[in-house]
């Protein structure tokens, strides 16, 4: 019986549905391996739950630091594992066992973040590049989330293609029930959900709004999400513009998530890159229509069930928008294709796919 640990320290977090989806499913696979979860404190318990014939040990090392590079790596070597598997490219680098790494996407390498020092923030970016291929050239085998990031990683790392294997994600029904957003009840409104990091082009959809609101000033735009600074300054260059109806909602409840995605005229995705888009695949499972970037993974992922636009056009996002919203015919096609393009993607798929991806590399050498 072979021993796979697996890094969980990002359970609980947007980025780590990934992991806990992972986990739920590769449990109920019920492989012949040991199995042990790294995990912080405050998820123990849920990952103990969830995968209750694995095992879940504590880690108090964080992401990017020395306690991961030196702590981490040597609280790994205790265990002896057969296979690690490092579910973001975050680990100890120097770490010398056999190793899967997924690869979420090189948005980072990318794009800078206007909230950090740009001093520090470029010094950092240097070392994350460096980190992506040294992780890539020394694992056993990398897992990504669609083929335009496996692109991209084989362009970027330098690395041969048959090392890398797609296994994509897969969206939810959301299983509360729908719950009423007072700010947003009898309007009809467009909507975003996510963080308002620079990458994700949210200065351009309130431009192509406010073009919108020439023609249509009963129209109003929901953006979902926890409220910080990078919202504030949204808000603030929309308040300086004079653009009215925009309803930041800050955090919200699975429950209100629903009935945003069940009742909003259109989800609007504009990101200038994304490894995989899940927020816009779940709009669709929950029949909203999507008028989305045509931008690195989103063709690939959303297939037919997106009227598509130039996410650096503003007036041509303007107008593929407002194609959709003055064409019933057209958002009842959308909603079908939605949920029949998101009734394609499987977690339990891409658990069995990454079982398959650790028994290959329990037989293969560093």
């Amino acid at each position: 019986m072979s021993h796979i640990v697996i890094d969980a320290r990002e359970s609980g977090t947007g980025s780590g549905r990934y992991v806990d989806k992972m986990v739920e499913y590769l449990h109920k696979l019920q492989p012949e391996h040991k199995v042990t979860l790294l995990a912080k404190p405050h998820r123990l318990d849920y990952l103990k739950q969830t995968a209750p014939n694995f095992t879940v040990i504590e880690t108090p090392y964080k992401e990017f630091t020395f306690g991961e590079q030196l702590g981490l790596k040597r609280q790994i070597e205790s265990l002896k594992p057969d296979l690690v598997h490092f579910p973001f490219v975050q680990q100890p680098i120097w770490y010398r066992g056999r190793v899967v790494t997924t690869m979420q996407d090189l948005t980072t390498v990318r794009f800078r973040n206007p909230l950090k020092n740009p001093i520090v923030f470029w010094a950092k970016q240097q070392v994350y590049k460096w980190v992506n291929k040294r992780a890539a050239k020394k694992s056993v085998h990398i897992i990504t989330i669609s083929n335009f990031v496996k692109e991209d990683i084989e362009h970027y790392t330098h690395i041969p293609p048959e090392k890398i294997t797609v296994t994509y994600e897969a969206a939810d029904l959301i299983p509360d029930p729908a719950e009423p957003m007072p700010s947003l009840e009898g309007k009809r409104f467009l909507m975003y959900v996510g963080r308002p990091l620079p990458h994700k082009n949210l200065d351009r959809l309130v431009q192509a709004f406010e073009l919108l609101q020439k023609d249509q000033p009963d129209l109003w735009l929901a953006l979902a999400g926890k409220k910080d600074e990078l919202y504030e300054r949204i808000a603030g260059r929309a308040e300086a513009r004079g653009v009215k109806n925009i309803v930041f909602t800050g955090f919200i409840s699975e429950g209100q998530l629903r009935w945003m995605y069940e009742h909003c005229a259109a989800y609007t995705f504009p990101s200038l890159s994304e490894g995989f888009g899940l927020p816009a695949l779940e709009a669709l499972a929950h029949g909203a229509p999507l008028v989305s970037t045509n931008a690195t993974c989103s063709p690939e992922i959303y297939g037919d069930a997106a009227v598509y636009f130039n996410p650096l056009d503003i007036r041509d996002m303007t107008t593929k928008i407002a194609t959709v919203l003055a064409d019933p015919i057209l958002r009842e096609e959308l909603v079908e294709k939605g949920k029949a393009q998101a009734a394609k993607y499987s977690w339990q798929r891409m658990a069995e796919q990454t079982l398959e991806v650790y028994n290959q590399a329990l037989v293969k050498g560093n």
